[in-house]
């Protein structure tokens, strides 16, 4: 990394173990930012929302047109530089987009294609002609692209692809034969990107660029749960004759290119399950509100009540988190960055990215299933929106990665980080070892906004790093074959990231001279309940690790640091929360 971008910026995965005091937030938003963010919206409500049910009966004229919409919006290449048609704009920006786009549905899925996963490899790693032929075309929607990664036997084990690709005799071609399968777009579009291993050879594991033809086409229309306004295809490829210019990076740049653009794919996907659990939260206060039981609207009902607050709180933090990600990005970025370092700044945070991915994607599911409970019966009949709010949220934990397969990820590439001496991981976990074998005492003498929340946030990541560092010391090289207990480190760590999130963004709003009361509510509640989750989870971690002195060593200290004197009122505050929505009739925070 050259060294301007090692100055004054945050490293991925530090938040881990140095102290954080202030985080980017959505009240940090530009004007131009939320104008953006309304016509987005606006774009989707009066124009995406309307056409969903032709989509659905696959009429992808319909959807063409929408992105060709969205293209003259400018909301296809915000974040693409201007000399390739796009508006030059900052990673933000794309993530405002991407939140508002999250309220359509299937839909996303084929916005997220075009502009994330069927554009970026282009134009991170595409030749200069590769990106004037066709960048300018798919921002405009003139052109349709798709991103072809997964097999039949290869989802989350990309380079097990059995997609080969062999040099012409005179050299100028690559002949391309396999089966891509689970193609977004790929019913519909002009251009592929097909990974593909040169000769066979794993080693070899390419990208190239592949234009729709005869010998480059898509099989029939999968028949999903959800998500059915977008197309989702096989892609057969028999022949297909590819220019040597039309490589993606250099051959054996597969794997690199494939796993960049996840990270990209990733912390957008947070966004747009962001956007799509406000929508299921505005859907569901309304309902709650008109429909009436034993007299009384269900919303005066505690237990409905329950359920709209956490509903918000996920929510809310999931934005949180969001932000925070994308904002730590775009301050390493700087101004006038090329699209290399913009690329080995978005790799900066790939563990923040995976973090997004997998607690957004649950909060929508958590969110769209008590949806469902809301509306009852009524949730269950197409006729309402809970019942297909329900089935294309399924998708967002399957795609850009399980969220099994990221979950491992998150404290895989933070041990990676510190064996490269990018993070200094070790070093933290050998003071905190200190720590628990010779503890100091402490006073809470600390009496200001959220000083009870900010150290059970602190200390969080303390539990995540003592669970992390004692898997490391027990199983070195070998832990990457634990997953359990690696899924277990991501859950920790995943808790304290959201939690230092939500506390430090209400503090901030609060700072500014806002009412952070609402958010001030979202942030204890959801400490509170965090901290449960992550002393169940290192109790059982450590029992699977350790055992004798060592286990009882790990669990005083554990009880130490889950220690939580004073626990908020959490139905109290939920019902605050509660209240401000119904009262609203609106999502509000």
């Amino acid at each position: 990394m050259e060294a301007k971008m090692e100055k004054d910026f945050v490293k991925g995965g530090a938040f881990l173990i140095e102290d954080v005091t202030e985080v980017f937030t959505p009240e940090d938003l530009t004007e131009e930012q939320r104008m953006i963010g309304e016509t987005t919206r606006s774009f989707v409500d009066s124009e995406v929302l309307p056409q969903i049910p032709e989509m659905e009966k696959h009429n992808w004229q319909v959807a063409r047109d929408l992105l060709k919409k969205a293209g003259e919006l400018g909301l296809l290449g915000a974040t693409i530089p201007e000399e390739y048609g796009g508006l030059g704009l900052d990673q933000t920006t794309g993530v405002v987009i991407a939140e508002n786009i999250g309220r359509s549905g299937g839909f996303g899925t084929t916005f997220g294609a075009q502009t994330s996963i069927g554009l970026l490899p282009i134009l991170y790693f595409g030749s200069e002609e590769l990106k004037k032929t066709w960048i300018p075309k798919i921002v405009s929607g003139e052109v349709v692209s798709a991103y072809c990664l997964s097999e039949a036997g290869s989802g989350s084990d990309a380079l097990g692809a059995k997609c080969h690709a062999r040099l012409s005799e005179d050299g100028k071609e690559y002949v391309l034969n396999g089966e891509k399968m689970w193609i977004s777009n790929g019913g519909f579009a002009d251009i592929y990107i097909v990974f593909a291993k040169v000769d066979g050879e794993r080693e070899k594991f390419s990208a190239f660029l592949v234009e729709r033809s005869e010998n480059c086409r898509p099989g029939a229309e999968e028949h999903k749960m959800g998500i059915k306004s977008s197309s989702t295809t096989p892609l057969i490829l028999s022949d297909a004759r590819v220019p040597v210019g039309n490589i993606l990076g250099k051959v054996g740049d597969g794997a690199k290119i494939a796993f960049n653009i996840l990270n990209v794919g990733r912390f957008k996907l947070g966004a747009s399950a962001t956007g799509g659990a406000k929508l299921a939260i505005h859907q569901s206060v309304r309902y709650a509100n008109e429909r009436h039981q034993f007299g009384k609207p269900i919303s005066s009902f505690g237990a409905i009540k329950h359920k709209l607050a956490e509903m918000a709180i996920r929510t809310w933090v999931s934005e949180s988190i969001t932000y925070r990600t994308v904002g730590m990005i775009d301050a390493l970025i700087g101004d006038g960055a090329d699209t290399e370092r913009k690329m080995r700044s978005i790799e900066e945070y790939a563990v923040e990215s995976s973090i997004n991915k997998v607690f957004c994607s649950e909060a929508l599911d958590y969110v769209v299933d008590e949806m469902v409970q809301i509306y009852g019966g009524y949730g269950y009949s197409a006729d309402y929106p809970a019942e297909k709010a329900y089935r294309d949220a399924r998708i967002s934990r399957i795609y850009e990665g399980t969220n099994e397969i990221n979950r491992m990820l998150i404290p895989g590439m933070l041990l990676k980080r510190a064996m490269k001496g990018q993070l200094e991981l070790f070093a933290a976990a050998k003071a905190l070892q200190d720590e628990i074998m010779n503890p100091a005492l402490s006073f809470d003498e600390d009496e200001s906004l959220l000083a009870r929340e900010s150290k059970l946030a602190k200390n969080a990541k303390k539990v995540a790093l003592m669970i992390l560092g004692t898997a490391a010391q027990k199983y070195m090289a070998d832990i990457q074959n634990q997953q359990e207990i690696l899924i277990n480190c991501a859950d920790i760590i995943m808790n304290a990231y959201a939690m230092e999130t939500a506390v430090l963004r209400a503090k901030k709003t609060a700072s500014r001279g806002f009412d952070a009361s609402r958010q001030i509510d979202m942030a204890q509640v959801f400490c509170n309940d965090a901290m449960q989750r992550i002393e169940m989870i290192a109790r059982n971690t450590i029992a699977a690790m350790s055992e004798g002195d060592e286990a009882k060593i790990l669990l005083v200290a554990l009880k130490r640091f889950t220690k939580n004197s004073s626990p908020v009122n959490t139905i109290a505050a939920r019902q605050r929360i509660a209240d401000a929505l119904i009262s609203a009739n609106a999502y509000v925070f």
